[in-house]
């Protein structure tokens, strides 16, 4: 991918001016942050997986890895703890456990005083791996972040922050359902 300068019009700007010029009844503007956020996060994701390869990881067995290292002693938690952390469902972690475990990186303990309890505990080699990983991640992150300065990083930090709770609170809101039918039969409107 190229790289802009600085205060020149990237692909959201034109985007929107397209649609401007198009529908210009149409508000896209939360193009503006929600593209930009897809973006980055396309480009992050890209960055990301460049460097778990380098350690035959994904993203997926570094949360998990991640999540029971940061855990402290003695480095478990049960599929439920975790999933609640990776916002997965426990299938989802399970299967993560099931590939963490074949490479030796986390074994499987039942409870002690609960046997129907299972709980996933990072073996020496994982918490080793963790560690490591760990350090060439964030390093890695800083790289990604070097054009933002430390206060902008906090507030781009806080904001995001606010932007998770308004799509928490999206989540719980369903669409309105008169825009949904005027969207509609504006649609038919035209097809017709």
């Amino acid at each position: 991918m190229t790289r802009r300068a600085a205060g020149r019009p990237d692909a959201v700007d034109l985007i929107l001016e397209q649609w401007k010029r198009e529908l210009p009844e149409l508000d896209a503007s939360p193009m503006a942050v929600l593209g930009r956020l897809h973006r980055s996060f396309l480009r992050y994701q890209g960055l990301l997986s460049d460097l778990f390869d380098c350690f035959d990881l994904n993203m997926a067995a570094f949360d998990v890895l991640a999540a029971l290292r940061r855990s402290g002693p003695p480095y478990r938690q049960t599929a439920g703890e975790l999933a609640d952390i990776a916002l997965v469902t426990t299938g989802g972690i399970t299967l993560r456990l099931d590939r963490l475990e074949k490479a030796g990186l986390v074994t499987r303990e039942r409870d002690l005083d609960d046997r129907r309890v299972v709980h996933a505990r990072l073996t020496e080699r994982g918490i080793e791996i963790a560690d490591v990983v760990a350090v060439a991640h964030f390093a890695n992150e800083q790289r990604m972040l070097a054009e933002l300065s430390e206060s902008e990083c906090r507030q781009l930090g806080r904001l995001l922050g606010k932007l998770e709770r308004s799509l928490e609170t999206a989540e719980r809101t369903p669409p309105d359902p008169e825009a949904l039918t005027a969207a509609r039969r504006k649609d038919r409107t035209r097809s017709a």
